[in-house]
C-alpha cells in the first residue's frame, strides 16, 4: 500500500513585509491590485484595501502573503504573520470581519478569505501572478490621493442613493395614498358583495328544499304508479298464461302467436314498472341492508348458470372464482348490481367476451365486469349514470335507462362505489367497490384532522363538501382555481385536498403534477372527486363520484389516505 504524496501548497501571488507606517499604504495599495488581477470587482477590491488597511496598522513587522484557492469554492487567502510580535489583543479585526468573508486570529497570525468568481482558475492566477511581479508599488501619496477620489465616488454615490430614497420616498407615498383609497373602495365593494353572498346563499337553502321536496315528490309519483301499473300488468300476464295453457280451449297458430307476443310484451312492461318501484326505494331510503357474511364463490356460481343463456352466439360468459375473502354485505344488493351490470355486458356485446373477476386491494373488493362490446362514446360517458338516459346509436336496446342509476345507489347503500372505463368500438369495464364490513352509521368513529382543502369551480360542490366535512376537519378551506389551490396548499399544508378534475383555467391534473414537484407539499393527499368517471388518476390517492358522495363515504376515504 503506498501513501498519496502530500499536497505542495500553493504558490503565492505576492509577498511584502511591513517595514514601517508607509508601507501600510502600500499594502492597500498592493492588496487592491491583487484583487484587481484574480477577476474581482471594484467594491470588492476597496473591501480587501480597506481590510488590509485596518490590519496593517497594528501589524509593523508583519509578513502578508497573498494566495488563491481555485477548488470548489474560489476564494483569495490572505495570511499576515506577525512574525514573533504577536496579536495580543489583535486589533483591526472586528472591522476587517465586515469587510471579508472569513477572518481567523491566531497568536502570531490573522488569515483573512474572500471568495472568487466561479470562473478563475489556474491560467487566471499565472497571469496574474506575472502582472503582479512587474508591477511596482506607488508613494504613500499616490495611495492616499486614490483613497480620497475612492471617497469623493463613495460620497456621491451615497447622495445619489439619497436623493433616489427621497423620490421613492415619495412615489411611496402616493401609491399609498392611492392603496387606501382602493382599500376603502374594495371594502365596500366586498360589503355588498358579502351581502349579495348572504342572499344568494338563502335562495340556495330555499331552492334546495323545493328540490328535496319535489324529488320526494317524484319518488312517491314513481312509486304510486309502478303500483298502479303492476296489478293490471300481472293480471294480463297470468291471463295470457292461461290462454296459452294446454289445459285450454285450443288455439289457432295466429292466436298463439299472438297472445306469445302480449305475454313478452306485458313481462317487459313488469320488469321497467319494477324498475321504477326500485328506483324509488333507494332515492326514498326505504332500502334497509341486511347485512351478513356472504360466500361469494356461491354468488359467482349462482349468476355463472343463471345468466350464460343469455349470451349470444359467439359471445363467451366467463366468470373467474373469485379469491378466498370474509365478507360481510347484503347478499340480495349485492347480486341485483352484479346482475345488472352482467345483463347489460351480454345485451351490448355481439362477439368476443363478457368477464367478471375479483380481488382485494387496500381492505376492499373490487369486482369488474368487462365486455368486448360496442363501448360507449365519450359523449356520453359523463351521463350513463343519470335516470332514464339511454346511449344513443345503431345499437340502442330497449330500456328505460334506470338499471345503472340503480346498481349505482345499491352500491352507494353498501357503503361503496361504481365507476366506468369505456373505449368506444373496444368494450367497457364497471368497476363495483366494497367495503369487506359494514360502514358504521353513526359520528362517534369520524376521523379528525387539522385542515382540507377543497377545490372545486362551483360553489355549490364545495358547500356539500364542506357540509360533509362538519366534525372532521377543523378548518375547510377552499378554492375556485388551480393557483389559488397551490398557493393555499404551500401556505396551510391540509391533511387532505378534495379536488375536482376539469375547471377553467387549469386542469386538476396540474395541480397534481406541481405539488408532486414541489417537496413542501408533495406529501399531501390528494383525493380527485369528480362528475366524470375517469378511473384512475395518476398520483391521485382516491377518486370519488361526486354523484355518489355521503358524509360516511367522506369520512372513509379521509381514514384511508391519513392513515
Amino acid at each position: 500500500m503506498t501513501e498519496d504524496p502530500p499536497t505542495s501548497p500553493p504558490e503565492p501571488l505576492l509577498r511584502m513585509t511591513l517595514h514601517g507606517d508607509q508601507d501600510v499604504f502600500v499594502l492597500r495599495q498592493r492588496g487592491r491590485e491583487v484583487a484587481a488581477a484574480v477577476g474581482m470587482e471594484h467594491q470588492d477590491q476597496v473591501r480587501v484595501a480597506t481590510a488590509l488597511s485596518e490590519i496593517g496598522r497594528h501589524a509593523i513587522g508583519a509578513t502578508v502573503m497573498f494566495t488563491a484557492e481555485v477548488s470548489a469554492r474560489p476564494r483569495l487567502v490572505i495570511v499576515v504573520e506577525a512574525g514573533g510580535i504577536g496579536f495580543s489583543p489583535p486589533e483591526g479585526t472586528v472591522a476587517a470581519g465586515r469587510l471579508m468573508d472569513e477572518v481567523h486570529v491566531e497568536r502570531d497570525r490573522i488569515s483573512l478569505a474572500r471568495r472568487l468568481p466561479a470562473q478563475v482558475g489556474p491560467e487566471r492566477l499565472a497571469e496574474a501572478r506575472h502582472t503582479l511581479a512587474q508591477s511596482q508599488p506607488t508613494t504613500a501619496l499616490d495611495e492616499l490621493s486614490v483613497q480620497n477620489r475612492q471617497l469623493v465616488t463613495a460620497l456621491e454615490e451615497v447622495q445619489a442613493h439619497r436623493d433616489e430614497l427621497l423620490t421613492l420616498n415619495a412615489e411611496l407615498e402616493e401609491t399609498n395614498r392611492g392603496v387606501m383609497a382602493l382599500y376603502t373602495q374594495l371594502s365596500e365593494e366586498l360589503e355588498q358583495t358579502n351581502q349579495g353572498v348572504v342572499a344568494l346563499y338563502a335562495e340556495l337553502d330555499e331552492r334546495s328544499a323545493q328540490l328535496r321536496e319535489a324529488n320526494e315528490a317524484k319518488s312517491r309519483f314513481l312509486a304510486n304508479v309502478s303500483h298502479e301499473l303492476r296489478a293490471p300488468v300481472t293480471a294480463i300476464i297470468g291471463l295470457t298464461r292461461l290462454l296459452l295453457d294446454p289445459r285450454s280451449e285450443p288455439l289457432t297458430a295466429d292466436q298463439t302467436h299472438q297472445l306469445g307476443l302480449v305475454q313478452g310484451s306485458a313481462a317487459d312492461l313488469l320488469a321497467r314498472v319494477n324498475d321504477l318501484l326500485d328506483l324509488a326505494k333507494a332515492e326514498s331510503n326505504r332500502i334497509d341492508a341486511a347485512w351478513a357474511p356472504v360466500d361469494l364463490g356461491a354468488v359467482f356460481g349462482q349468476l355463472r348458470g343463471t345468466l350464460r343463456p343469455l349470451a349470444k352466439p359467439g359471445v363467451e360468459l366467463e366468470i373467474a372464482e373469485p379469491p378466498p375473502v370474509d365478507l360481510v354485505t347484503d347478499e340480495v344488493l349485492l347480486t341485483q348490481i352484479l346482475r345488472n351490470l352482467l345483463t347489460n355486458a351480454l345485451k351490448f356485446t355481439d362477439a368476443g367476451s363478457v368477464g367478471m373477476g375479483a380481488l382485494v386491494l387496500d381492505g376492499r373488493l373490487h369486482i369488474a365486469v368487462a365486455d368486448t362490446g360496442i363501448g360507449i362514446p365519450f359523449a356520453e360517458q359523463r351521463r350513463v349514470f343519470e335516470e332514464f338516459h339511454q346511449v344513443r346509436g345503431a345499437h340502442q336496446a330497449g330500456g328505460t335507462g334506470l338499471g345503472l342509476p340503480y346498481a349505482r345507489r345499491l352500491a352507494t347503500l353498501l357503503g361503496g362505489g361504481l365507476s366506468m372505463v369505456s373505449e368506444p368500438g373496444e368494450g367497457s369495464t364497471f368497476t363495483l367497490d366494497l367495503p369487506l364490513r359494514p360502514l358504521s352509521q353513526d359520528d362517534t368513529d369520524l376521523p379528525h384532522v387539522p385542515a382540507v382543502l377543497v377545490v372545486d369551480d362551483e360553489a355549490a360542490a364545495r358547500l356539500v363538501l364542506r357540509e360533509h366535512l362538519t366534525g372532521i376537519a377543523e378548518h375547510v378551506h377552499e378554492a375556485a382555481d388551480v393557483r389559488s389551490a397551490y398557493a393555499i396548499a404551500t401556505r396551510e399544508r391540509p391533511s387532505v385536498i378534495f379536488l375536482d378534475l376539469r375547471m377553467p383555467g387549469g386542469d386538476g391534473g396540474e395541480l397534481i403534477a406541481a405539488m408532486a414537484a414541489a417537496p413542501e407539499v408533495a406529501g399531501i393527499p390528494v383525493v380527485v372527486v369528480t362528475a366524470v368517471d375517469v378511473g384512475h388518476v395518476p398520483g391521485a390517492a382516491a377518486v370519488l363520484a361526486k354523484s355518489a358522495l355521503t358524509r360516511r363515504i367522506v369520512a372513509d376515504v379521509v381514514t384511508l389516505v391519513t392513515a
